[in-house]
């Protein structure tokens, strides 16, 4: 029998999430790419897959955390946990109004999300749980989809700004 891992430690499911979530930001690069340089009939649909995916991955990210509520090992009730729950609902009920608002609109309103959730991501309650390395990739992962957002509003143009 191995010794268990220490929770800081990067072990091959680390290296795995590493790896899927960096995967993970190849339709962002896709979509904002084809969005400034595909041809004239695909760029609207970039827009719109760019804006659809950033949804999804929002409303994945609240996920996480009504799964480290449910799946805690200890099944005791932590400090937290109904504001954890309430938290992870947030991500989907701004991801899903922004579907309806202009692409824009949609935009901000998914990039503002990813900001909030990575805010909560670090905070006390947010973290507790998570192996250094899980916070370390979130805060890449969210660094680079804000900056896939930002460059989205400028394809959008001037109009994006207000």
């Amino acid at each position: 029998m191995s010794p268990p891992q220490e929770k800081n430690t990067l072990n091959s499911r680390g290296k795995t999430a590493w790896l899927l979530g960096l995967a993970g930001l190849l339709p962002f690069g896709l979509s904002l790419g084809i969005a400034f340089w595909g041809p004239r009939v695909w760029q609207v649909s970039a827009v719109y897959g760019f804006l659809y995916y950033g949804a999804v991955i929002l409303s994945f990210l609240g996920g996480v955390h009504w799964g480290a509520v449910i799946q805690r090992a200890d099944h005791q009730r932590h400090p937290g946990d109904i504001r954890r729950l309430l938290m992870a609902m947030v991500p989907s009920l701004m991801a899903w109004p922004a579907l309806m608002f202009s692409p824009v609109t949609g935009v901000w309103v998914i990039m503002i999300g990813f900001v909030l959730v990575w805010a909560y991501d670090l905070s006390r309650e947010g973290r507790l749980g998570w192996p250094a390395w899980y916070l370390l990739l979130r805060s890449v992962l969210t660094v680079a989809v804000v900056l896939a957002h930002i460059g989205m509003i400028t394809r959008l143009g001037s109009s994006a700004w207000g």
